[in-house]
């Protein structure tokens, strides 16, 4: 008797919800749905009839799902829908990829193993480069026609899929692709539930709840042949809940339907108990031999394979597949689109029959599975899985294979290693010697340390401290740093400190090199509380003790924190003795012998950038990067890409310091990181402005401000705010800026913010009451700058200083001294390296030696600073200068760079058309497009109807398509 048709019942405004997504994807854009459903929804069923209805329509649909039991295999739901595709793909495709892409999809997708060329991988901090790497291949999949990637039960994903998401969510594919994600709402992991969250809110989600049948639409989905009362009965047992219902229709031909106590219950007793009866009553009408493959294929996993299936229930293939058979005719069992797997009908019911499974056997069954697989030569996390559920305390080979998981994963999947680690310490012997638990906690610790989990990792840090003997001098020293690394991850820098004080204390020998190294330590905690006194202190000790080592590295590694500590403290001359000689020991090291004490370089390299010292500090940063980049050495990939990007801002690099800062955004977020968030987000801002992107400028500072107020000092929360303050001065907010810095910068002088950057927001802050017509109190902050900078002698403090007095001069008509003092700023910028703050000085001196009517002179600077901020690719303080020289009557003979015409359609648009576009694609009106490009909308118009000539469009939407599928094609190339 059939007692459920096989039509697709209601659901007509979530389908058009969807329809809606695929209209988006039709015009080029990415789009993202989710759909949230409680158990037995329909959830997968609303999925398979979208999918299909975009497979009909011509869309390249891949679908994946995640399951209950497989929690911890790195990008499971990714490789269920792509890797079985990925396989049959025409290498050309893959092979317009970049390299170190290529490499990357390698170690995420298996099929892609054999791609893996590139000499050196990502660092686990740089693991955003594997999120990357997907994005790429996803516009590379899009670029025939659009992608409908389906990802079903995502709230089991493993926690590398959840991040992946995460990513593709924040930064979608620049192409057609729809990611359709199906969840439970009361099982979704803590950062899913984020990332979801603010997709859904910044408009890059849409949600569709299901709710259950209504009667008439539950009547539908049942036969003719289900009697009206029958019909009912099963509704209000049901709930309206399709898989409810449809278990219970199942029961209705049965001998013997009446409801009964079930011996099974999935979920843990979520489901009502006539659901559960009817599930019972259906799996005992099996075969013996079908019984056993079912429980066999719920160990293997969900998708199976039928060998794998076979070994669990210990059975052969041949018996095993007649299982199948009879389970697919009942219906227990489905056909995935890959040969030789198969799905159970729903999750709730694989759940049923593996909890169902006697305990004992189900032991065995996971050890079988185990041996199966490492029979094929399968990885460690791969048999990872089974063998945590099977083996026994004591198991050491167990033992090798989960910490030999543990290590496959940690780089990109951190919380999966964690998990195995955990396992691996769960079977350790409990004879087995201190220094192995030791060294399991330690592995444990950085996995959960990389994964964001900062609490359980400084749990975990303590049991190792606990269990190390207190003769084991080097190791304790080494958990010491560890855990005081955690805790100031935690925001809790006091007690950080505290640790390193005592465990440098209990050291037997203050001459070692462990001693130096908690030295080292102590000293950038001190940093951070700004305790720039007693850093200068232990500094000097570490100096003194690392040279009666010898120890080349070490001395380099101290003399560096000293000539910080020296700045800080206003020794300048010193500061600058100390830099040099580490600078001689760094680079008389080669990078094996470098790679020992790395941090000799990167704090060097910190040092550097802040005595505004920026060729030395951009040459001693990145072959830090390098060597931690070949050596897997990721610990201070955060504070390499810091230094980078302020180095590379301050050198006029503005497009490669933002696209490094984009990293260490990524990396930080992964981290959970808060203080390397809020720093190097507030170097984006700076970037971002110097390049005249005021609203990015604005929302990378904002939320650094944000982050900072959870800060245990100001250290953090003062530049932030004035970050902050310098980009509402530029978005026209002069008051508001002038209450971010007073109220969060330490006041009148700043005295939060330390170095040359104080002159800077001296400097912003002139210009904020100059333009609130305040002059007497824009001169005391100038005067301020020219205090400052007259104590701490660095160059880039008098150059903002000479500045803002130059400003002060010219608002009072003094313009012969502002031309003087902006020339003398254009000078010092130019002697360290500045290429953009001496064009900005260059600006304001053309202006005041126009005014004193030396229009030649004026003229020649003007052009100089145009020039500059041309090369940088900065138009908005390009324009501004233009502005000034049409003042001066000369006519502007660059307009742009002529297209191309004999290349792409793209390529024919001039410079300032490819700016205009790309503000279309920003989605700017007219008046903004304006506003920003400082034209008149006149001639946006103009522009607007040449780039529609050109790319043979009708509109701005078209446009946007035109430059979108440029850049994949350009990215593809590159």
């Amino acid at each position: 008797m059939i007692l459920l048709t096989d039509d697709f019942v209601g659901r007509a405004e979530e389908l058009r919800t969807f329809d809606q997504a695929l209209a988006e994807i039709d015009h080029g854009r990415a789009a993202a749905i989710e759909l949230v459903g409680e158990p037995g929804m329909g959830k997968t069923r609303l999925l398979a009839e979208f999918a299909s209805h975009a497979d009909a329509r011509g869309r390249l649909v891949l679908s994946g799902s995640a399951s209950e039991l497989e929690r911890d295999l790195p990008f499971s739901v990714f490789v269920d829908a792509l890797d079985e595709y990925l396989r049959g793909l025409d290498a050309s495709r893959l092979a317009r990829l970049d390299e170190h892409v290529r490499t990357e999809l390698a170690h995420v997708f298996p099929s892609l193993s054999a791609l893996a060329s590139a000499d050196t991988v990502a660092l686990q901090d740089e693991r955003y480069r594997s999120h990357r790497a997907v994005r790429a291949l996803l516009e590379q999949l899009a670029d025939t026609r659009p992608l409908v990637l389906v990802l079903d039960d995502f709230h089991w994903a493993d926690s590398a899929s959840v991040e992946l998401l995460g990513a593709l969510l924040r930064r979608p594919p620049a192409a057609a692709v729809l990611i359709a994600v199906a969840v439970r709402p009361r099982q979704l992991p803590e950062r899913l539930s984020a990332a979801l969250e603010r997709a859904n809110r910044e408009g890059a989600l849409a949600r569709v709840g299901l709710v259950a049948l209504t009667p008439t639409e539950a009547r539908q989905l049942l036969s003719e042949t289900v009697a009206d009362a029958d019909a009912t009965v099963l509704y209000e047992e049901s709930g309206g809940n399709p898989f409810y219902l449809e278990q219970l229709a199942r029961s209705l031909g049965r001998d013997g339907g009446a409801i009964r106590t079930p011996e099974i219950s999935p979920t843990g007793g979520q489901v009502p108990a006539a659901v559960a009866a009817s599930l019972d009553e259906e799996l005992a009408l099996l075969s013996g031999g079908g019984r056993r493959v079912l429980e066999g294929a719920a160990v293997a996993g969900d998708p199976f394979e039928p060998e794998l299936a076979a070994a669990a229930a210990a059975t052969s293939e041949a018996e095993a597949m007649d299982a199948i058979d009879e389970l697919l005719q009942l219906g227990l069992l489905r056909n995935t689109d890959v040969p030789r797997r198969f799905r159970f009908r729903h999750p709730l019911v694989r759940r049923a029959v593996y909890d169902a499974a006697p305990g004992g056997w189900r032991l065995s069954a996971h050890a079988r599975c185990a041996e199966a697989l490492a029979a094929r030569g399968s990885t460690a996390a791969s048999r990872a899985h089974h063998i945590e559920r099977s083996a026994r305390e004591g198991d050491v080979g167990a033992v090798a294979v989960l910490r030999t998981a543990g290590e496959e994963t940690v780089r990109l999947a951190p919380a999966s290693a964690a998990h195995w680690f955990a396992g691996a310490l769960r079977l350790l012997p409990l004879t087995a010697p201190a220094e192995e638990r030791g060294e399991l906690l330690f592995a444990s610790a950085q996995a959960l340390t990389a994964a964001g989990r900062f609490a359980d990792s400084h749990v975990t840090l303590l049991e190792a401290i606990a269990i190390v003997p207190d003769d084991s001098h080097a190791i304790r020293a080494r958990l010491a740093r560890a855990c005081a690394g955690v805790e100031s991850l935690l925001g809790r820098q006091a007690e950080a400190g505290n640790r390193l004080a005592r465990a440098l204390e209990n050291l037997p020998d203050q001459g070692s090199r462990e001693a130096v190294t908690l030295m080292l330590e102590l000293t950038v905690n001190d940093v951070w509380r700004a305790r720039y006194e007693a850093m200068h202190a232990t500094a000097e000790r570490a100096v003194s003790a690392a040279r009666q080592l010898g120890d080349t590295q070490l001395i380099a590694a101290a003399l560096a924190e000293l000539a910080l500590a020296d700045s800080m403290i206003g020794e300048a001359a010193r500061a600058e003795s100390s830099r040099s000689e580490a600078a001689g020991l760094v680079d008389s090291l080669s990078d094996d012998e470098l790679a020992r004490h790395l941090e000799a370089a990167a704090w060097l390299a910190g040092v550097e950038l802040y005595l505004d010292r920026y060729a030395e500090a951009d040459a001693h940063a990145d072959r830090a990067l390098a060597v931690a980049r070949a050596t897997g050495q990721g610990e201070l990939f955060l504070l390499l890409v810091a230094i980078l990007g302020g180095v590379w801002r301050q050198r006029g690099k503005l497009v490669e310091a933002g696209e490094l800062l984009d990293g260490g955004i990524e990396a930080a977020r992964l981290l959970g990181n808060t203080h390397a968030l809020a720093w190097t987000l507030l170097s984006r801002s700076e970037a971002a402005l110097r390049m005249g992107n005021i609203e990015l400028a604005l929302a990378t500072a904002q939320e650094s401000v944000d982050l900072s107020h959870h800060a245990d000092s100001n250290f953090h929360s003062a530049e932030a705010a004035a970050d902050l303050g310098a980009a509402l001065l530029e978005a026209g907010q002069p008051e508001r800026a002038v209450e971010v810095l007073l109220g969060s910068a330490g006041g009148e002088e700043l005295v939060l913010i330390a170095g040359s950057p104080r002159a800077r927001y001296l400097e912003v802050l002139t210009r904020c009451r100059l333009a609130l017509g305040r002059r007497p109190d824009a001169k005391r902050a100038a005067d301020s700058a020219q205090r400052w900078a007259s104590a701490v002698r660095l160059p880039m403090a008098t150059v903002w200083a000479d500045r803002a007095a130059a400003a002060v001069d010219l608002d009072a008509g003094n313009a012969s001294r502002a031309a003087e003092q902006a020339l003398a700023s254009v000078v010092a910028a130019d002697a360290v390296g500045a290429p953009v703050e001496a064009a900005l000085s260059r600006t304001l001196a053309g202006r005041a030696l126009a005014q004193t009517g030396e229009r030649d002179r004026a003229v020649s600077e003007l052009q100089r600073a145009a020039r500059e901020f041309e090369s940088r690719g900065i138009s908005r303080s390009r324009d501004e200068v233009e502005r000034e020289l049409r003042k001066l009557g000369r006519r502007i003979h660059r307009r742009t760079d002529p297209g191309n015409p004999n290349g792409t359609a793209i390529e024919s648009l001039t410079r300032r058309e490819h700016e205009v576009a790309r503000l279309v694609v920003d989605r700017k009106t007219n008046p903004e497009i304006a506003a920003t490009l400082f034209l008149s909308e006149k001639t946006v118009e103009t522009h607007l109807r040449n780039i529609f000539r050109k790319l043979d469009v009708p509109s701005r939407v078209e446009v946007a398509r035109a430059v979108e599928r440029a850049d994949r094609t350009d990215r593809a190339a590159s």
